[in-house]
């Protein structure tokens, strides 16, 4: 089992036509079951081409009723990106994965209160996406760092997504699915949400969470936790151990008020039981503790 995508899952790229859309979907198409999962693009007014053994849709409306996909991935440049998932919410599909990078917030404050209604789940934007192992990826990450097995990972941080992923692997730990949320002020899906999905998921056993500096989600999460969780949860906040003067994390990452430090939230973390490493090199064996 997993949350959000298996084997089955089927895929839309908006932005199928462009260079980035193309590329990782060409490079997801050669992981596990890619190649059965991407079955539609989407560029509004080149409906009726084919990329790469792939047709493309006017509209994301046109490719759902075409091809069944109920999830869509948006690589559409940032003016036109939050239109971009406007599209797939009207559409209703399940799931969709922003990776898009520097779109207007403004933008985002109008999806996201569009969305209110909807049940579609929004991750990112700018994320590195979503993973299964060895069944599906969606996104940018390296697929061939990650292998199957019991452990969940979110985090807002691509790269030490990927530095979590790669140290679990040297331990023989495996991954059911991982989650980069993505760093944005204004996004989709939370922490806490994942975390409920990966607490209900029958085949996670461990949980990794990485944040940053800045907001207060990980708190809320962490509260969360302390309430509900029935699974050991790592955490590692990014930016705790930056030198004097540096500041670590994403467009997301504003402390304002004193809420939203480094130290307040690991504090928050501890409070509530969450196992935290303030060192990035010691989250494996942290997890490795954890399930043992």
């Amino acid at each position: 089992m997993s949350i959000l995508i298996n084997r089955n899952t089927r895929v839309i790229t908006q932005g199928m036509t462009g260079k980035t859309g193309r590329f990782h979907t060409g490079n997801c198409r050669a992981y596990a079951n890619g190649e059965a999962a991407f079955v539609a693009g989407v560029t509004p007014g080149r409906g009726g081409q084919d990329v790469d053994g792939i047709p493309v849709y006017d509209s994301v409306a046109e490719a759902k009723r075409e091809t069944g996909a109920t999830v869509s991935v948006v690589y559409v440049p940032p003016p036109f990106a939050a239109a971009a998932i406007d599209e797939a919410v009207e559409a209703e599909l399940e799931l969709v994965i922003c990776i898009t990078e520097g779109i207007p917030v403004s933008d985002m404050i109008k999806t996201r209160r569009k969305m209110e209604s909807s049940r579609t789940i929004l991750v990112g934007p700018n994320c590195p996406g979503v993973i299964t192992p060895d069944e599906i990826k969606i996104g940018i990450m390296p697929g061939y760092i990650h292998h199957k097995g019991r452990v969940g990972v979110v985090s807002r941080s691509g790269t030490l997504t990927y530095e979590v992923v790669g140290q679990l692997r040297k331990l023989g730990i495996g991954q059911s699915t991982c989650v980069g949320i993505g760093g944005d002020p204004v996004n989709g899906t939370k922490h806490k949400d994942v975390i409920k999905w990966f607490n209900d998921d029958p085949e996670t056993d461990a949980i990794v969470m990485c944040g940053e500096i800045g907001g207060t989600d990980e708190e809320e999460c962490g509260r969360w936790i302390a309430e509900n969780a029935t699974k050991p949860v790592a955490a590692f906040i990014a930016g705790a151990t930056a030198p004097p003067g540096k500041r670590m994390g994403h467009a997301g990452a504003i402390i304002a008020g004193g809420k939203g430090t480094a130290r307040e939230k690991i504090s928050v973390l501890r409070e509530c039981g969450v196992h935290v490493t303030e060192n990035p090199a010691g989250i494996g064996e942290l997890v490795k503790s954890l399930i043992r």
